[in-house]
């Protein structure tokens, strides 16, 4: 248990320091191309070299139709969606606010969720609803008697990436599950690489960008981007169960405000700690929720 707990928690830790990477490629002249197309680009190629070496290795995989591995691989460009508009997002607003509208997700999920299944969500859930978005003011200094001089075009792009997240995390459980994680992840990064560099065509790779820095940008946000939290998640998720994960992942959300604050030396006021306080808090609670519903189940079950 302790150790599927750590490793959602690192997974989580993991996703949050990527707007801090990439504010820092940014300022060394890199662009929004250059930047998510070395990190799909490295990414598949650490993720099918494990595939690979797993196979040499002589271990069990479970074998996928053709049909099926489209699927994922089509499911795949919302990831790649997600990574252009955010990154899209933390070049035009401060990486701190950049994570607070990715963790918009959270009440586009329960929306989401109520319109396909035509049913209205529960009093807990609009209670969750109203909370993130309180806390996302707070967060954003919307209270403030200076409001904040908020680039818009940069907050479309964060909501953008909010939903494709949402249709990413709807669909991701219905395709591949008997997979095994690296050839599931492989996979689903194949369709954002497809994606990201039919946008941006990857002349990194032929023009000295490589060499000259970006290299290093590109394997670390692959490794913490791509590999890391899927990894971490599919061995972590099954011990720890979905209730329990869903509260660690939220460590997304503290980690990215706290390397905007101390690596990037954003400002970050009290309130805005105090929002970010209610948005772990809403999504604590209703995960809290869900996990006392399953306990009380199981008991019934037995």
């Amino acid at each position: 248990m302790f150790r599927g707990v750590a490793l959602v928690f690192l997974g989580a830790c993991s996703f949050g320091v990527l707007s801090t990477f990439v504010k820092l490629a940014y300022k060394e002249g890199f662009g929004l191309g250059e930047v998510t197309g070395t990190q799909v680009f490295f990414g598949l190629i650490i993720l099918w070299t494990i595939v690979l070496l797993r196979q040499l290795l002589g271990s069990k995989s479970n074998g996928t139709s053709f049909r099926e591995a489209l699927k994922l691989v089509a499911m795949g460009t919302s990831t790649g969606l997600v990574s252009i508009f955010y990154y899209k997002c933390v070049q035009l607003v401060p990486a701190s606010i950049a994570i607070l509208l990715l963790m918009q997700f959270t009440w586009m999920s329960l929306l989401l969720d109520a319109v396909m299944k035509r049913k209205l969500p529960t009093l807990a859930q609009v209670g969750m609803v109203v909370l993130v978005l309180l806390g996302t003011a707070m967060a954003g200094r919307l209270f403030s008697q200076q409001l904040p001089d908020f680039n818009l075009t940069g907050i479309g792009f964060g909501l953008l990436a909010a939903l494709c997240y949402t249709f990413f995390l709807m669909i991701n459980g219905s395709v591949g599950n008997h997979l095994h994680p690296t050839m599931k992840s492989a996979l689903i990064l194949t369709g954002a690489c497809v994606l990201v560099l039919s946008v941006f065509p990857p002349v990194f790779l032929v023009n000295g960008a490589l060499t000259g820095g970006l290299l290093k940008w590109g394997l670390l946000l692959a490794l913490f981007g791509t590999v890391i939290p899927p990894l971490f998640y599919a061995y972590g998720i099954p011990k720890t169960g979905l209730g329990l994960s869903a509260i660690l992942s939220a460590a997304e959300l503290p980690v990215a405000v706290l390397m905007s604050s101390l690596v990037l030396q954003e400002e970050v006021w009290a309130v805005q700690w105090v929002g970010v306080g209610l948005i772990l808090g809403a999504i604590v609670l209703s995960n809290f929720h869900s996990l006392r519903q399953k306990k009380k189940q199981q008991y019934a079950a037995a």
